[in-house]
């Protein structure tokens, strides 16, 4: 089998008393572009910087590529090409300065693609990276990234607070290194959107825990809506998990998520869609439902455990 290019057993982190990531355990494979979604405080940022070397786990482990990450593995490190939400960058550089600092610290950059890149976004190599724009600063900053030629992309909210043009060209810059490269991608974001037009794997954090990932196609096939009257409160079919449940005077709808397909004239069944599954997942918490979709494979193929 292919070496996942992100792997958790049982990964925690605590900061003193708060828990920023707990059992955590999951396998994203090669080859995806991979949304990592969840709410504020969910864990996504810290896991990503574990990926990189930069947090060290309380407990639990994570592999990158197959590898420990971490700063004594230089080499995983040339692999990753890596985007903090910061987008640090040197304010008082030239963009070429930049692009030379970046070269002489990665084996494999690609000084013909970063000024490919920076020229189709009508960036010159000698503007200041102080006097760009946050989107052209942004821009620059997943140039880097992309000019090392890593195996695997991690981005930290990468499109965050940029407007909307400068959203497209950022994602239209990664979607062509994906095209022509075929590079794996792991990224952090709120905009759902970006996740139903770019991304083909999910994973969905929740209070610190994993309560979903799989493939995308896999997600949307594998849940309907069950509506019903309320006066008639039907049995729910065998095979089901409730993720949601909406209830009106006169309905009940449930958001299920099944292990078969359903045939069932009790129930009208509907298909959500992607934003309305994945909002009702970021709703789970201290529920019962939250509890049986937490665990070392949450709501992953293959059911739950």
């Amino acid at each position: 089998m292919t070496t996942p290019v992100l792997e958790t057993v049982g990964l925690a982190k605590r900061f003193g008393r708060k828990w920023a990531l707990r059992d955590c355990t999951l396998s994203i494979p090669s080859g995806k572009v991979a949304a990592l979604v969840g709410p504020n405080g969910a864990g996504k940022s810290t896991l990503l910087r574990m990926a990189v070397g930069l947090s060290r786990p309380t407990a639990g482990t994570i592999k990158v590529l197959g590898e420990l990450p971490g700063h004594e593995n230089a080499t995983l490190l040339q692999r990753i090409g890596y985007l903090d939400q910061e987008r640090p960058l040197y304010r008082g550089f030239r963009v070429d300065e930049m692009f030379r600092f970046g070269q002489g610290a990665n084996p494999m950059w690609n000084m013909e693609l970063a000024h490919s890149y920076v020229d189709q976004l009508g960036i010159s190599l000698r503007d200041q990276v102080n006097n760009l724009s946050s989107g052209q600063q942004a821009q620059v900053a997943l140039t880097m990234c992309l000019a090392k030629q890593p195996e695997l992309l991690i981005l930290d909210e990468p499109a965050a607070a940029l407007d909307p043009i400068a959203r497209e060209d950022l994602l239209r810059l990664l979607m062509r290194q994906v095209a022509e490269r075929g590079t794996t991608v792991v990224l952090s974001t709120h905009a759902l959107g970006d996740v139903g037009s770019i991304c083909d794997y999910l994973v969905i954090l929740s209070h610190s825990s994993v309560v979903l990932a799989d493939d995308m196609e896999f997600v949307v096939e594998s849940h309907r809506f069950l509506s019903a009257s309320s006066s008639i409160s039907p049995t729910l079919p065998d095979g089901v998990t409730v993720i949601d449940t909406r209830t009106s005077s006169r309905d009940v709808t449930h958001l299920v998520r099944m292990a078969l397909p359903i045939v069932d004239d009790t129930w009208q069944i509907t298909e959500p869609t992607l934003d309305e599954i994945i909002m009702a997942y970021l709703r789970l918490g201290t529920s019962s439902v939250a509890s049986e979709a937490h665990g070392p494979h949450a709501a992953t193929r293959g059911g739950i455990s």
